[in-house]
């Protein structure tokens, strides 16, 4: 006979259910404390409440696991993880019934921020242990995250003169009141009126943002977080925010390094990121595909300086696709032997000069054709009344290996893979898990909360296999 089964709110048990009956045996929350368990947190730098003195406190292991299954689950605020410690059966579970506070969770991740930066590097070392990290092929990017604060309240340099124009208006006026004041009545003294108080300190504050501007060349500043930068994001919006790094790898999808800076491109981005792939792992990948924002002069000489192999897509101003213009200088070949180039006709550039470059950083090796009056496509080529001149800078042969190198068999294909490679793993980072704003401010607090949420992402990776037994901590 069939009959609905209702829950007995008032039924007693003689033996009440342990703590670990409340989780099956696969559950993410075992996961996590099994994680934390294997840390030696001490070790890592993290603060330990070990004196004899004080009031009772929530171990550090707690509120670890906290922080590391709320990122897990997708909650990223300290409230959130309070309310979940209180309804989420994980988070009960992992906090033992206790309820630790916003206040108490976001303490711990201030106080430990540098001891929170080493999880990530000890998760990719237990991945490479395991033998899942291959080093054949890393990917390297950036994507641009949103600061906590809000781009509309953000000061624009420009909104910033007109005010302080305003300002010396109003401060004059007042001025003025209070000196036709003191002209009919000499004889009472006046206290500085407290609007004019204000409006001084108004001016103090526009100015100090006007010379903070001026030290950063940047026409936007918050003033809740001062490292925050404008950055454009897609359907070409732009918001207050960070450039977030990372390098991955290809056999795993794991990440290797991680980073993140508020320069709103890549361009010097490329070595220290593959530095920051040794200093976790302790070796460089065979080869490391990176976009066309990550190629500089500069850079391209460092990797080839520190023997990095790397394919880095070049700029189409540089390297065009179409062979519409014929004269454009990657056409010229450059002959090392004789010091000269040689243009799509076979007509030499001998070596003329040295330049400094508009900067007046680099020096430029300037190259000149004297075929001038007897080539037939002069006026194809170039305009200029001496002949077509090419400048060189130091970077151009390695510039040039590194064209050669992407012609090689099969590293055009290798180029290619790079977009397979890291940005399933952005998208994963914004869309599956939900982090596309930032929930501290400045550069450090934001460099440990993207560390985080990269050591989560790993940690998700390694999920299966350690429900699997193949991954013990």
């Amino acid at each position: 006979m069939s009959y609905s089964i209702e829950p007995n709110y008032y039924q007693q048990y003689i033996f009440p259910p342990r703590l670990e009956d409340l989780l099956s045996p696969g559950h993410p929350a075992r996961y996590i404390r099994a994680y934390v368990s294997g840390l030696n947190l001490l070790g890592l730098g993290f603060k330990l409440s070990l004196g004899p003195d004080g009031r009772p406190h929530y171990a550090e292991t707690m509120k670890l696991s906290i922080w590391l299954y709320g990122y897990f689950r997708k909650v990223y605020s300290t409230r959130g993880m309070e309310y979940h410690c209180k309804n989420d059966i994980g988070f009960m579970w992992l906090s033992g019934l206790y309820r630790p506070d916003h206040s108490t969770l976001w303490k711990f991740f201030d106080d430990n921020r540098s001891a929170i930066k080493k999880l990530f590097k000890k998760i990719t070392e237990l991945a490479i242990k395991v033998g899942l990290v291959d080093f054949a092929i890393h990917a390297v990017d950036g994507t641009k995250i949103q600061g906590k604060v809000s781009t509309r309240t953000s000061w624009k340099y420009k909104s910033l003169e007109r005010m302080l124009k305003d300002v010396d208006e109003s401060i004059n006026e007042i001025m003025e009141k209070i000196e036709s004041a003191n002209e009919e009545e000499q004889e009472r003294n006046y206290e500085l009126p407290e609007e004019l108080q204000d409006q001084e300190k108004l001016k103090e504050k526009i100015e100090s943002a006007l010379q903070e501007m001026d030290r950063i060349n940047r026409e936007n500043l918050h003033k809740d977080d001062k490292d925050a930068r404008m950055m454009k994001t897609g359907n070409n919006n732009k918001q207050m925010g960070y450039n977030c790094q990372a390098v991955v790898d290809e056999q795993s999808g794991l990440i290797v390094a991680q980073d993140v800076t508020n320069d709103e491109n890549d361009t010097d981005m490329l070595v220290p990121m593959i530095e920051k792939v040794e200093e976790t792992t302790g070796r460089q990948a065979d080869e490391t595909v990176a976009d066309a924002g990550y190629y500089s002069p500069k850079q391209s000489l460092q990797t080839e300086e520190k023997g990095i192999e790397v394919l880095v897509n070049i700029n189409k101003q540089i390297l065009p696709e179409t062979d519409e213009n014929k004269f454009h200088k990657s056409r010229f070949t450059f002959d090392e032997t004789t010091d000269e180039f040689i243009c799509p006709l076979g007509k030499r550039l001998t070596f003329e000069r040295v330049k400094n470059n508009r900067q007046k950083k680099r020096k430029l090796r300037v190259y000149r054709c004297h075929h001038k009056s007897c080539c037939p496509e002069s006026m194809n080529c170039s305009r200029e009344k001496r002949g077509r001149s090419i400048e060189m800078g130091s970077h151009f042969l390695a510039l040039q290996r590194q064209i050669r190198k992407q012609k090689e068999p099969g590293n055009k294909e290798i180029l290619a893979r790079r977009k397979q490679i890291i940005e399933p793993v952005f998208g994963t980072i914004k869309e599956n898990l939900r982090f596309r704003r930032f929930t501290v401010s400045g550069l450090d607090k934001v460099r440990t909360q993207w560390s985080l949420v990269c050591t989560v992402f790993n940690l998700r990776k390694l999920f299966k296999f350690w429900k699997e037994g193949k991954l013990v901590f």
